[in-house]
C-alpha cells in the first residue's frame, strides 16, 4: 500500500546500547548548533571520549540502554491510527523517526520514505518548544541527508515547528501533573511545589536571540492556567554539558536551596520531554531525587512522562491534522531569524508544498 502522507518524527534519539554511547556523543559533541567549542574538531571528541565511561555507567543505570525510540514507535503508531481516522483525505499515513545523534537517522526515514512511495511530508518536531539547537539542528540536518542521499525533490514538505501550548499537549502534561500530586500525603498536597524542569542550552545561544526561555515559559503558564494556579510553581533547568556556560538555574542547585528554605514536598515535571529517557528516568528519577532525599526534601516525585499516553498520542494527531488542513509551510515565527544568527542554512525548507514563502522556500 502506498502511503500518502509521511510524517517524519524528529528527535534528539539515544543509545540503545553501552556500544552505542561512545558515537552518540561524539556526534552530539561535533554539533556546532548545539555546542560551539573552540577547536571543537579537537576538542569534541576529546570531550566526548572523556564522558563515554561515566555516561556509560548512567544508562546501566537504566537498563543499559535509551527507551526513546521505543517510546517515538509507539508514539507514531499511536498518532497514525488516530490519523487516519480523523484524516481520511490525507491517509494512509506512516510515521518515520529521525534521530539527530542515534540510529535510526534522516538518510534512513528519508530512505524507507522512499521506499513507501510517499510524495507529501511532514517534518514533525517532537520538541513542543522550538530552539535553533533541538528543532533546528534537526531540520538542517534532514534537509542535508536529503542532498546527499539525492532526494532533495522526492517529496514536498512542511514544517510542523512548534507546540508549546497546544490544548491536548498541555491537558494532557496537566493530567500527568494531577497523577504525580496523588502522590504526596494529602496533608501535604496544598503546599507541594511545582518544580518544572527543562533542558539546558549553552547561554551563547540563548543570547542570539533564541527563542526556547519564552516558549518553555508559554508552556509553563498554560499548564499552570490549566491547574488554576492552585500551587507555587518554578522553572529550573537540567542536563548541562561540556565547557561552556549554560542557562540557569540548574536544577541541582534549586533543590538544596529549596531545601533550604524549608521546602519539604515537590513535583517535578519535565517540560520539555515528552518521552522517558536518560534525563528523566536518570537525572531526575535517581540523581536529583537523592539529592533530595540527603538535603532533607520528605517527598520528591516526577510526573510521569506522557511516553504513550492515549490522549497525548490524540493530540499529536490533531496537531498534524490542523497542520495539514492549513495547507502551510509552516508556522508564522518559524521564519524569523534569531538577531544573531550567523547560520546560513537556519530556517530552510527543501521542496516546500507551497510557494510565496519568499527566502524560506529554499530550492536546491
Amino acid at each position: 500500500m502506498t502511503v500518502q502522507t509521511g510524517i517524519v518524527m524528529l528527535n534528539l534519539g539515544g543509545p540503545k546500547n553501552l556500544d552505542e554511547v561512545g558515537p552518540f556523543l561524539l556526534r552530539l559533541f561535533a554539533d556546532r548548533e548545539i555546542i560551539q567549542l573552540p577547536a571543537q574538531r579537537w576538542l569534541g571528541p576529546f570531550i566526548a571520549r572523556r564522558r563515554t565511561p561515566q555516561v556509560q555507567e548512567h544508562y546501566r543505570m537504566i537498563g543499559g540502554g535509551s527507551p526513546l525510540l521505543h517510546w517515538t514507535t509507539l508514539q507514531g503508531e499511536g498518532m497514525v491510527r488516530w490519523l487516519d481516522r480523523i484524516s481520511p483525505a490525507t491517509a494512509p499515513h506512516r510515521a518515520y523517526v529521525a534521530f539527530r545523534y542515534a540510529p535510526p537517522f534522516s538518510d534512513d526515514a528519508l530512505r524507507q520514505m522512499q521506499a513507501d512511495g510517499v510524495r507529501r511530508a511532514v517534518a514533525f518536531t517532537q520538541y513542543p518548544q522550538f530552539s535553533c539547537a533541538t528543532t533546528g539542528s534537526s531540520l538542517n540536518e534532514l534537509w542535508r541527508a536529503a542532498r546527499r542521499i539525492g532526494l532533495e525533490r522526492a517529496f514536498t514538505w512542511s514544517v510542523l515547528d512548534r507546540w508549546p501550548t497546544h490544548p491536548g499537549f498541555i491537558a494532557a502534561l496537566a493530567h500527568s501533573i494531577e497523577l504525580a500530586l496523588e502522590k504526596i500525603p494529602a496533608t501535604e498536597r496544598a503546599q507541594t511545589l511545582l518544580l518544572f524542569s527543562a533542558h539546558a542550552l549553552p547561554l551563547a545561544i540563548i543570547n542570539r536571540g533564541d527563542p526556547y526561555p519564552h516558549e518553555i515559559a508559554a508552556s509553563m503558564h498554560a499548564v499552570m492556567a490549566h491547574l488554576g494556579y492552585r500551587h507555587e510553581f518554578m522553572l529550573s533547568y537540567q542536563s548541562d554539558v561540556g565547557p561552556v556556560r549554560w542557562i540557569g538555574p540548574s536544577i541541582a542547585q534549586v533543590i538544596p536551596q529549596l531545601a533550604a528554605q524549608g521546602r519539604r514536598s515537590i513535583v517535578v515535571v519535565p517540560l520539555a520531554f515528552t518521552s522517558d529517557h536518560i534525563e528523566t528516568l536518570g537525572e531526575i528519577d535517581h540523581e536529583y531525587a537523592e539529592l533530595a532525599h540527603k538535603v532533607g526534601i520528605r517527598h520528591f516525585v516526577r510526573a510521569p512522562a506522557l511516553n504513550d499516553d492515549p490522549a497525548f498520542l490524540q493530540a499529536l494527531a490533531e496537531l498534524v491534522r490542523d497542520h495539514l488542513e492549513r495547507e502551510a509551510v509552516c508556522s508564522t515565527q518559524y521564519r524569523l531569524r534569531c538577531p544573531g544568527c550567523t547560520n546560513a542554512q537556519c530556517r530552510q525548507v527543501v521542496n516546500p508544498v507551497a510557494a510565496g514563502v519568499g527566502a524560506l522556500a529554499h530550492h536546491v
